[in-house]
C-alpha cells in the first residue's frame, strides 16, 4: 500500500513539474557594443557571442528548471576579446593571433516571471590576471562570464546591481 501511495505522489509531482514551460531566453546587443562591433570587432563576432550566451543560459535553466515559465531578457552590454578578432587582424596587418589580453563581458536585462513580476539583472566579470590569458580563445573570458552568469541563474539567484 505504501508503494502505491509513493508512486502516486511521484506521478503527481512529475506531472506538475512538466506543466511549467522552460524559461524563454532572449539576447539583444547593446547599442555601444553594436557600434564597437561595426567599427572594431566585426558584426559576425557579436552574432556568435549572442548565440553562445542564449544557448548557455537556456541549457543551464533547462537542466535546473529554475525560472520555469519566466522570460529572461538579456542585453549584452559589453564584451572584450582575449585575442584579436578576424576584423581586427585584417584592419591591422601587423597584429598577431598570438597577441592576448584581458577579456570579459557585461550582461544586463530583466527576468519576467510567469505572474508578470520583473526583476533586473546586471552581471559583469572581467579577468584581472594576465597569467591565465595565453591559453584563452578569442572570447574565452566572455564565455566564462556567460557560464558564471548561467550557473547563478540556474541556482535561482537573481543578479542585480553587481
Amino acid at each position: 500500500m505504501r508503494i502505491a501511495v509513493i508512486s502516486a505522489a511521484a506521478a503527481l509531482f512529475a506531472a506538475g513539474s512538466t506543466l511549467a514551460a522552460p524559461a524563454s531566453v532572449e539576447v539583444k546587443i547593446g547599442p555601444e557594443l553594436q557600434a564597437k562591433a561595426t567599427k572594431t570587432y566585426g558584426v559576425r563576432e557579436l552574432e556568435y557571442l549572442a548565440t553562445d550566451l542564449r544557448k548557455t543560459v537556456a541549457a543551464r535553466l533547462a537542466d535546473s528548471r529554475a525560472y520555469d515559465g519566466a522570460r529572461i531578457e538579456m542585453t549584452l552590454m559589453d564584451a572584450t576579446p582575449n585575442r584579436p578578432t578576424f576584423k581586427q587582424m585584417s584592419d591591422r596587418p601587423g597584429l598577431s593571433f598570438q597577441s592576448f589580453g584581458l577579456g570579459g563581458a557585461r550582461i544586463a536585462g530583466q527576468i519576467v516571471t510567469a505572474d508578470g513580476k520583473a526583476s533586473p539583472i546586471d552581471y559583469k566579470w572581467y579577468e584581472s590576471d594576465i597569467r591565465w590569458e595565453h591559453m584563452n580563445s578569442t572570447w574565452g573570458d566572455a564565455q566564462t562570464t556567460f557560464q558564471q552568469f548561467a550557473a547563478r541563474l540556474g541556482r535561482g539567484q537573481l543578479i542585480a546591481s553587481r
